[in-house]
């Protein structure tokens, strides 16, 4: 009768139940445990992530679904900052406050909400949007974005779609984000990368593309990649791949690329952010080293995902 263990308070009135008889249950020393004004957990433990969910729901009634943080988590996301409120959507038309850790959004572009472990979500990349909408850090939407994309989860094209039909308000830092991703720039540590490769005065290289042999075999994506001279950057850390069997076939990718005659540049994220003039340093030497020597048969192309 009540999923997950939590309750409307109308409803407990419903079967019967008086209000005096409610409260009394959700007192301390009760069996029972009010979550939000109108929301009851029909236990006294500490709320679960789920309990929560369903409580922020019930809060907002007919026509509600979980956007944001909560929604992308649901989704499978990882890389997300840390948030104990469940941001809800509800069609404009509803008049619902925010209460306490459910915050609700009205809008006049509700999607059409998936389902979940049998909670309505909005599709990822409008969660997202929403999410972003209400966060300050750069680097927290950027990992945040980026990891949605390089798992194939949403496109940069399903984000812009959704931040144009947003809300302005807070759409400058995902603006930015996703203006990145559709360069090409699909990490957090690439986003980083830009302005210190800027600094190096360099020939403008190509993001994210895929290199291939004269045979046409992939090599593999490289990060950034100065053609005219077969000289790749590969910003290099376990913590940008969702696994270590990733990072595995990451070292063999290197591994071919300079078998091949590429001249590859190993970094750290880190060094990007304490050491960018060493950065710049090194992709300056191995930029006139590559330059001087006839550029192996090697071949690069705009990488996409395979659908």
């Amino acid at each position: 009768m009540f999923p997950g263990g939590v309750a409307p308070r109308a409803r407990l009135v419903a079967l019967g139940m008086s209000h005096s008889m409610i409260s009394r249950l959700c007192r301390p020393s009760g069996p029972w445990r009010r979550l939000i004004p109108g929301v009851v957990l029909l236990s006294n433990g500490t709320p679960t992530r789920s309990e929560l969910n369903l409580a922020a729901l019930a809060h907002a009634g007919e026509g509600a679904m979980l956007t944001g943080i909560a929604a992308a988590r649901l989704h499978g996301l990882r890389r997300l900052p840390a948030d104990n409120r469940v941001h809800v959507l509800l069609p404009h038309s509803r008049r619902v406050a925010t209460r306490g850790f459910a915050v609700i959004e009205r809008t006049i572009y509700p999607p059409d909400p998936a389902v979940i472990d049998g909670v309505p979500v909005a599709p990822l990349a409008r969660a997202l949007i929403d999410a972003a909408h209400r966060m300050e850090r750069l680097d927290d939407i950027r990992a945040m974005i980026a990891e949605a994309v390089q798992r194939g989860l949403c496109e940069p094209a399903d984000l812009r779609k959704e931040l144009e039909q947003g809300t302005t308000i807070g759409s400058a830092l995902p603006r930015r984000v996703i203006s990145e991703m559709e360069r090409g720039i699909r990490s957090a540590a690439e986003a980083w990368a830009v302005p210190v490769v800027r600094r190096a005065k360099l020939p403008a290289p190509q993001w994210n593309v895929e290199i291939r042999d004269a045979n046409g075999k992939s090599l593999g994506i490289t990060d950034a990649y100065w053609e005219e001279v077969a000289l790749a950057l590969e910003v290099d850390s376990l913590d940008w791949h969702l696994n270590p069997e990733g990072y595995e076939r990451t070292m063999r990718k290197h591994t071919a690329m300079a078998a091949a005659g590429i001249l590859v540049v190993h970094i750290l994220p880190k060094q990007l952010r304490n050491d960018p003039l060493g950065v710049i340093r090194a992709l300056r030497a191995a930029y006139q080293q590559a330059a001087g020597r006839p550029p192996p048969p090697v071949h690069a192309r705009p990488w996409r995902r395979a659908a």
